[in-house]
C-alpha cells in the first residue's frame, strides 16, 4: 500500500513590482450596470479533435447574485459559474469556476476545481481565491495518487489595483466582444502556480465562422498571461452580443465551438413615455360637470337658509351693522366693522360699543 503524506507551505510574500495599464483602468472604470446586465447569460459550447470528434463540452452561466460575508451587509454581485470536461485519448478531465464577481469587477470569492483521471493515478487540484479585509487569500490543495500537497499565498489589495480572475476574466471577454475595437489592455492576474502576472489583451479583428449552416462574422481577442513559468495563450472570437463562437488555447489539440445560432441579447429599446397635453376644463358645456355644479349650489343654499333660520339673531346684527355703516359712512369700511365687530369677540374686555368717536382704535393707523 502506497504511503500518504500531506506538505503544508505558507507564503506571504510581497509580489514583483507589477502593474496594471493606465488604459485597462479607464475601461474598468467605464463600465457601467446597465452594459454589465448585457452579460448576463448562459452558453455551451462543444470541445472537438482536430478531426471534429466531439470530446467534451463548455458551458458558462452568470446571473445576478449577492455575497453574503459575517458582520456584513450583503454585496450585489454576479455569480459566475464556468465548467468545462472533455476526454482525450479516454483520460478524463475537466475544470469548474464558481465565483463571486462585484459590481466593479473585483473577485470577492473564487473557487477552481481542475482534475485529471489516469489509471491507477489521478490528479485533483482546488484552488481557494477570496478577499479578507485588505487582503487577498489564495489556499491550494493538490492531491496527487495518495500525496496531498497544501500551499496558500497572500497579496495586500493595494497592490492588485486592476487584478482580475478567471471569473472576471470571463466578464472583461464579453464586454470587450460588445464594444469591439478595444485599446491594448494590460490586467494583473494569477499565473498556475499562484503568482502574478500581466495578463494582456489584443485585437484579432473580424473573420467568418461556420454556425450550423449559416456563415456568422465573429470578432476575436487573443488573451495572453505572461508567466515567468509556462506563458498561456488563449484565441476567442464571439458574436455581437458577447456569446463565444470558439475559444482555442494555443498549442492545445481540442477547439471549443459553439454548434447553433443563440438568441442574441440586446439593449431593450423602451418605449416612450406618452404625453397629455393639458386641456383646459370648461365645466359649463360639461353636462356631468354643470349637473353636479347646481346640485352642488342647491346644497349650499339650502343649508345656509337652514343655518339663518335657526338663528335669526344673525339677519338683526347685519341690520344693525348697514345702518351704523350708511350712518357714518366711513372712509376705511373694513377698520370700520373691525371696530363694530370687536366687542363681540370673547378674547376682548368688554366696554361700551362705540363710547367715544375720539379714543385711539387698534384697527386705525395712530397717526390719524
Amino acid at each position: 500500500m502506497a504511503s500518504s503524506g500531506v506538505t503544508k507551505v505558507e507564503i506571504t510574500e510581497p509580489p514583483r513590482q507589477l502593474s496594471a495599464s493606465s488604459e485597462a483602468l479607464e475601461f474598468i472604470s467605464s463600465v457601467g450596470l446597465e452594459e454589465l446586465r448585457l452579460c448576463l447569460f448562459s452558453e455551451s459550447l462543444q470541445s472537438v479533435s482536430e478531426s471534429g470528434a466531439e470530446l467534451g463540452s463548455f458551458t458558462v452561466n452568470v446571473q445576478s447574485a449577492y455575497y453574503a460575508q459575517d458582520g456584513l451587509e450583503d454585496e450585489k454581485c454576479f455569480l459566475v459559474h464556468i465548467s468545462s470536461s472533455s476526454s482525450v485519448d479516454d483520460v478524463p478531465c475537466g475544470s469548474s469556476i464558481t465565483a463571486y464577481i462585484s459590481l466593479q469587477l473585483e473577485t470577492l470569492d473564487q473557487h477552481h476545481h481542475e482534475f485529471v483521471k489516469l489509471k491507477g493515478h489521478s490528479l485533483d487540484k482546488k484552488t481557494h481565491m477570496r478577499r479578507r479585509d485588505d487582503q487577498m487569500v489564495i489556499s491550494r490543495v493538490t492531491t496527487e495518487g495518495q500525496q496531498v500537497h497544501q500551499e496558500s499565498k497572500s497579496y495586500n489589495s493595494s497592490l492588485l489595483t486592476g487584478f482580475i480572475s478567471e471569473a472576471s476574466n470571463l466578464l472583461i471577454m464579453r464586454l470587450l466582444a460588445r464594444r469591439r475595437n478595444p485599446p491594448n489592455l494590460d490586467f494583473l492576474t494569477l499565473d498556475a502556480e499562484m503568482n502574478l502576472c500581466v495578463s494582456s489583451y489584443r485585437e484579432l479583428g473580424l473573420r467568418p465562422q461556420l454556425i450550423g449552416k449559416d456563415s456568422v462574422e465573429v470578432y476575436g481577442i487573443e488573451r495572453a498571461t505572461h508567466s515567468e513559468d509556462v506563458p498561456v495563450t488563449w484565441q476567442c472570437y464571439f458574436l455581437s452580443d458577447g456569446h463565444l463562437a470558439s475559444r482555442v488555447q494555443v498549442g492545445s489539440l481540442l477547439t471549443m465551438r459553439i454548434t447553433q445560432m443563440p438568441i442574441l441579447s440586446e439593449p431593450e429599446d423602451e418605449d416612450p413615455k406618452p404625453e397629455f397635453a393639458k386641456k383646459p376644463l370648461n365645466w359649463e358645456e360639461d353636462a356631468q360637470l354643470y349637473s353636479q355644479f347646481l346640485d352642488r349650489k342647491e346644497e349650499l343654499l339650502s343649508d345656509h337658509e337652514t343655518y339663518l333660520r335657526r338663528h335669526p339673531e344673525v339677519k338683526a346684527l347685519l341690520a344693525d351693522f348697514m345702518q351704523f355703516l350708511l350712518l357714518r359712512k366711513p372712509e376705511d369700511v373694513v377698520a370700520f366693522a373691525a371696530e363694530f365687530f370687536g366687542p363681540f369677540s370673547s378674547t376682548q374686555e368688554r366696554s361700551e360699543t362705540f363710547r367715544s368717536s375720539v379714543i385711539s382704535s387698534p384697527f386705525r393707523d395712530g397717526s390719524k
